[in-house]
């Protein structure tokens, strides 16, 4: 059995899990990561994705997380997500309205930076679009 180590999800509306983990695979924004025990410490921000979660026990958890940044520790992983969801509660009707969202977020951007950032956000919530409707 592998090493385990301290996980938790936080998002602002709930504490998702903390848990005893053997893995953790996070959607960081440069690629997906997994995290194991004793793995170096490292902060990284997160991308719109699905995080799976391997329970000390062997059971397979996924939530979707719609970004944040993770603190990794040898010891622990930390997520802190802007905003969460288990995949089994997340519709295809909520992500389109958080598609729609973002899409007149664009429309009435002003600045070049931050309309770019939204472009790719929404890019981002396009393909977990494809990846939630494919489960």
């Amino acid at each position: 059995m592998a090493d385990a180590f301290n996980f938790e999800l936080v998002s602002p509306e709930r504490l998702l899990v903390s848990e005893k983990v053997s893995e953790v695979v996070i959607p960081a924004t440069l690629g997906e990561m997994t995290v194991l025990a004793n793995h170096a410490p490292t902060m990284t921000t997160i991308k719109p994705g699905v995080v799976s979660v391997k329970l000390a026990s062997g059971q397979v958890n996924k939530y979707v997380v719609f970004g944040g940044f993770a603190d990794i520790l040898p010891t622990s992983c930390t997520l802190l997500a802007e905003s969460a969801v288990p995949a089994n509660e997340l519709t295809r009707d909520t992500l389109q309205k958080r598609i729609e969202a973002t899409q007149a977020e664009i429309s009435k951007a002003t600045g070049d930076e931050h309309k770019t950032k939204l472009e790719q956000f929404l890019a981002e919530l396009t393909h977990l679009n494809g990846v939630v409707v494919a489960a």
